[in-house]
């Protein structure tokens, strides 16, 4: 029994999507049945057996098939962004015409008539069913030795006329199959580094979504595991990282600060030279504020909204900038006041339809804006998961700056009077006015900045929660973390009270116009890579220093040293 149980595990951990590498030898008949066979005692919804198996051998139907998944690949790719796209040139999508066959698994969601048990309430049943009928087949293969690779790249209804299918038959998977001679140590997007593989803790909950741990652990809230996670960055890729740039071709100290940064980024990855931190997301988290009503803002409330249908059009200023850049845009809907329908690109992790007004009592309760940073922090873990090597800030919401400006002021004791700006500019009254407010908020509340969920609570914004959620997530996942302005580092201010050690992780993309911005950047003791003057948001401010970042790795990379140069360096 237990070397069964061995080579199940075995099977099922080195079974991968393979892609490369096949022989021409054809499959043996005898060992293709066996491979139908396992797929055939998949469990299924009502025992309907929904599924039908396909075998494709004849070369002008897969050459068809090839050239329809060829134009679909070239579609996706052109919708990349360019960094993105780069990577994805060198990514084998499909093996069709390079195996002696592929098999079309399909789905007959009418099989079994009316009255099939748990279809009835769960009509989708069908193709999960078909799903784990799929599965069988793979494990299947992988002992006999035979390589699959599921076709993903492909329009069903097109791909089912291209075979010639009933059309009440769905295809659920395309499968290229035949022998290799060895499998890949790990999957072939991970080696290219296109994903990572999850953690298993990451998606084991214990009784209630959000208490995460393995079986035999003690559970752990999402906040507490990240904070636990963040460790400080490696001392010795520093070291080595600053004696490189001494050996470099060039005068020691020639880079000014961007020799800072290598040294940075050699820390956070732990390794010298570091990878150079693309691709890079943004995430735009939006959110609105009670603290509207008090008249802080010329702005109308409905404009967060608006604003978010115009990222998710690639019409703002932070779409130009991540164009030109190569950068995903991720639109994080944390907590708009109006609703919005669903689109490509736009997450709904909605806490609240907007916080309440801080002008009148707290903005959040604690519970609220615990669920808000876990929303930063699960789309930070999201995003890495996906390839991302950079995380940047960005965010949109009416009337942000003054709920920015009262946590500037309670996590660095200065005098709101000093940290309120006047936001999207707003007249001497405005400004007189939302400097009361946030001086007369901070009185009500007394937030103690020892206690940063509470602040935020307090006084902050759901996307200043979901912000700070996604720098300490950054951290805990060691990639480095470009800060926007005021808002970012208002977030930033609360995630260091949860977790000092992040800050060595989080690069001051610029400084914004706003005053709070300067003097939450002195307490974080981070010195900004641009000053523009600007005061947008969005993201826009770190995307443009998202080259500086970049540029440090690949100096680090590339620039030889005298040494290997056979370039004469100063006598000491």
């Amino acid at each position: 029994m237990r070397w069964r149980r061995k080579g199940f595990y075995d099977t099922v951990h080195s079974r991968r999507d393979v892609r490369a590498g096949f022989r021409d030898d054809p499959v043996d008949d005898a060992v293709l049945v066996r491979v139908l066979e396992a797929a055939h005692a998949a469990p299924s919804v009502g025992f309907s057996q929904p599924w039908d198996f396909l075998v494709l051998r004849d070369r002008a139907v897969r050459e068809r098939v090839h050239a329809h998944v060829a134009a679909a690949r070239a579609a996706y790719a052109a919708s990349l962004p360019a960094a993105r796209a780069a990577a994805f040139r060198d990514v084998k999508v499909e093996a069709i015409l390079d195996t002696p066959l592929n098999i079309a698994v399909t789905c007959d969601p009418t099989r079994g008539g009316r009255h099939v048990l748990g279809r009835h309430t769960q009509p989708r049943t069908a193709p999960y069913s078909v799903v784990g009928a799929v599965q069988n087949l793979w494990l299947a293969a992988r002992a006999e030795g035979l390589g699959v690779g599921w076709v993903s790249f492909a329009d069903e209804r097109a791909l089912a006329a291209l075979l010639g299918l009933p059309q009440h038959l769905e295809v659920v998977a395309y499968l290229c199959v035949g022998h290799v001679d060895a499998f890949p140590d790990e999957p072939e997007l991970a080696a290219a580094g296109w994903a990572r593989r999850r953690p298993l803790r990451w998606a084991v909950h214990h009784d209630t979504y959000g208490r995460r741990g393995l079986p035999g652990e003690e559970p752990m809230d999402l906040l507490a595991e990240t904070v636990a996670a963040i460790t400080p960055p490696d001392a010795d890729a520093q070291a080595a990282a600053a004696e490189r740039l001494d050996r470099m071709t060039k005068p020691r100290g020639a880079l000014g600060r961007v020799e800072d940064l290598a040294v940075t980024l050699a820390g956070i990855a732990g390794a010298c030279p570091p990878p150079v931190p693309e691709p890079a997301a943004v995430a735009v988290f939006a959110g609105d504020h009670g603290v509207h009503a008090q008249g802080v803002t010329p702005w109308p409330q409905e404009v967060t909204a608006q604003m978010v249908v115009n990222f998710l059009g690639g019409g703002a200023v932070v779409n130009a900038f991540a164009r030109r850049l190569g950068v995903e845009v991720c639109v994080v809907d944390v907590g708009v006041a109006a609703p919005l329908d669903p689109a490509p690109g736009l997450l709904a992790r909605r806490v609240a339809d907007g916080t309440a007004d801080l002008a009148t009592g707290p903005a959040l309760t604690r519970e609220q804006a615990r669920a808000a940073v876990e929303v930063g922090i699960e789309t930070a873990r999201d995003l890495v998961a996906a390839g991302n090597r950079c995380l940047v800030t960005g965010d949109m919401g009416i009337a942000n700056t003054t709920a920015a400006a009262a946590l500037i002021s309670a996590f660095t004791g200065a005098d709101p009077g000093e940290v309120t700006g006047r936001g999207t500019g707003i007249d001497d009254a405005t400004f007189s006015r939302k400097t009361s407010v946030v001086a007369a908020a901070l009185a009500r509340h007394r937030p103690d900045p020892a206690d940063p969920l509470g602040v935020l609570a307090a006084v902050g914004g759901l996307e200043h929660a979901a912000l700070a959620g996604f720098v300490l997530a950054g951290a805990a996942l060691r990639v480095p973390v470009l800060l926007d302005g005021v808002n970012a580092g208002a977030a930033a201010l609360a995630a260091a009270a949860f977790a000092p050690d992040a800050r060595a992780y989080w690069v001051a993309g610029h400084r914004s116009a706003e005053p709070g911005h300067t003097r939450a950047l002195a307490h974080l003791r981070l010195d900004p890579l641009l000053d523009l003057g600007m005061r947008l948001g969005e993201g826009t401010g770190a995307l443009l220093a998202l080259p500086l970042l970049q540029s440090a790795a690949q100096a680090m990379q590339d620039v030889a040293t005298f040494d290997a140069a056979g370039v004469t360096d100063k006598t000491t």
